[in-house]
């Protein structure tokens, strides 16, 4: 491409270095890889737009007994949440009768 050598590229690291310091020399380069990876992604969508669609219009088929299977255990979720909210207000009212006992 630029046809960069080693000793060219030494000597630009080497620059960069100094400018940016031995801190932020590894996000900058964090940042430059994940840029890089971004634009080939978009390049690669851009040169294959046909499969990307046709892999998103393809529909996804849900059993029924998935579906069964996870509203019970939604509704199993929800009796055991229902039981435990019922013994706590039961040990509230239950504490507090008994501090108003002593109260008096």
């Amino acid at each position: 491409m630029f046809g960069f050598h080693a000793p060219e590229l030494i000597i630009i690291l080497v620059v960069a270095l100094l400018i940016f310091g031995p801190k932020k020399l590894p996000e900058m380069g964090s940042a430059i890889g994940k840029s890089i990876k971004e634009f080939r992604k978009g390049m690669s969508e851009l040169t294959s737009p046909k499969e990307a669609k046709e892999e998103e219009s393809e529909p996804t088929a849900v059993r029924p007994e998935a579906i069964d299977s996870e509203i019970a255990s939604k509704r199993a979720q929800l009796e055991a949440v229902d039981r435990e909210l019922a013994s706590k207000k039961a040990t509230s009212e239950v504490s507090h009768a008994e501090t108003e006992t002593h109260a008096e």
